[in-house]
């Protein structure tokens, strides 16, 4: 049994995994930055009230763009598992070679996602990651991960509409039953949601285009993913799990 935890850039989530079975979820949020006895107290507590005893976990596996986070948390694995967690970071195997300008600047995020989507659907595919940021990473046939689109998320969108003007109030994020709005917060949720299902189909048009893969894989992850992923055709999956079973996938490709 591992635990794999997922540090991003809003919340950490946290995986046990039995052989290939995802056994149980956890979510914090990612600040503020906690002392390694709280995320040790956190993680214990989190699993044991599953009926998962702390020392069952074999592994624990970390993937983070949170670089404040990494000191506590390994902290907290060694002294509450007794584990020296594998992390997820240059030189690690993952079965995908990198191959953009710096690859030292691609997100661990990001490489975990491209590895479960391409171990699991095969290549060439675009792994869409619908998170704090929405990335766009290109990974072709032979496993090479040769291109990577990155903007605003939703979330950082919808945030900028009601802090940036004084008048527009906080919405909650989903698809009006028109694009023809007569209020107010239908007519933010209309341009968030509208806008950006156009913004998605656009980008994965052109990356089709200019890399002309026809016969390219669309597979999207994250929160916000499917509100998105049910409104249009040019994704074909959506994996809500997709990072976790990434991260189990290195495990084994590690361990």
């Amino acid at each position: 049994m591992i635990l794999v935890i997922d540090v991003g850039n809003t919340n950490i989530t946290i995986g046990v995994i039995e052989g290939k079975e995802i056994q149980a979820i956890f979510r914090m949020i990612s600040s503020p930055v906690r002392t390694s006895d709280e995320y040790g107290i956190h993680l214990c507590n989190m699993i044991e009230r599953r009926g998962i005893r702390p020392e069952s976990i074999e592994d624990v596996v970390i993937s983070s763009v949170v670089p404040d986070v990494m000191y506590p948390l390994n902290s907290a694995v060694i002294k509450y598992f007794q584990i020296h967690p594998i992390t997820v970071k240059p030189g690690i195997k993952t079965g995908i070679r990198l191959v953009t300008a710096n690859p030292k600047e691609i997100g661990a995020d990001r490489i975990v996602d491209a590895v479960a989507a391409y171990t699991l659907y095969g290549g060439p595919v675009l792994v869409v990651d619908f998170g704090t940021a929405t990335t766009y990473d290109l990974i072709l046939e032979d496993g090479s991960f040769v291109a990577g689109i990155t903007s605003p998320g939703i979330r950082i969108s919808a945030r900028a509409l009601w802090e940036d003007t004084a008048k527009l109030p906080k919405i909650e994020i989903r698809k009006p039953k028109s694009i023809l709005a007569k209020d107010t917060i239908t007519s933010m949720q209309a341009g968030l949601v509208y806008g950006y299902i156009g913004q998605t189909e656009y980008i994965i048009q052109k990356v089709k285009e200019e890399s002309g893969l026809k016969n390219l894989r669309v597979v999207a992850t994250g929160g916000l993913g499917k509100i998105i992923a049910d409104e249009t055709d040019r994704i074909e999956i959506y994996d809500n799990m997709l990072t976790l079973k990434g991260m189990q996938i290195i495990y084994e490709k590690n361990k």
